[in-house]
């Protein structure tokens, strides 16, 4: 199977460069080193294999670049399919985020209005009518019960993720 170089950017030189994993030079490792710029010596970003890089001199694109790699948007994935959804400027990304916490938001709602099951019975036909809520929560679903708290918890914790994102996103102004 072919191993890829991964792509990272450096925002300060507006370059890009391919950087093979430490793995690939030295099989007992444990850790990989962190990327640093050949040019200036800052730390670069992993931009994910999928990521083609705005040319050098093009400042507007490099700072959209620099605010999706803020808020956690890069151009991994497995190849298959690509990075998914990538927004195009500030707005969409604003946009983005506040439709995914908008969605945070009913998946917290869910687990608020929730009935606790109370014997194996209803745990099954719980899971069998909201499995794919329960399953968000804790893979092992099927197996155990998922308590109303810990569903309120991990979706707080998610919607608070993404609010910090936003309001980074928010504060620097361009």
């Amino acid at each position: 199977m072919m191993v890829y170089k991964g792509h990272y950017a450096c925002f300060n030189c507006q370059k890009t460069f391919k950087r093979r994993h430490l793995k690939d030079v030295d099989r007992d490792a444990q850790t990989s080193v962190e990327a640093k710029c050949p040019e200036c010596g800052n730390l670069m970003a992993n931009m994910g294999l999928d990521f083609k890089s705005p040319p050098k001199n093009d400042d507007k694109q490099w700072a959209h670049i620099r605010d999706l790699y803020t808020v956690g948007i890069t151009f991994h994935s497995c190849g298959c399919s690509g990075p998914g959804y990538i927004p195009q400027d500030r707005k969409a990304i604003i946009a983005y985020l506040e439709k995914i916490r908008s969605e945070y938001m009913h998946s917290l709602v869910f687990w608020r209005y929730r009935i606790e099951p109370e014997n194996k019975k209803e745990r099954e036909l719980d899971y069998q009518k909201n499995g794919s809520h329960l399953w968000a929560v804790n893979r092992n679903a099927f197996k155990e019960t998922v308590t109303n708290q810990e569903g309120i918890n991990y979706w707080l914790k998610r919607i608070n993720e993404v609010e910090e994102r936003l309001n980074i996103i928010k504060a620097d102004k361009p």
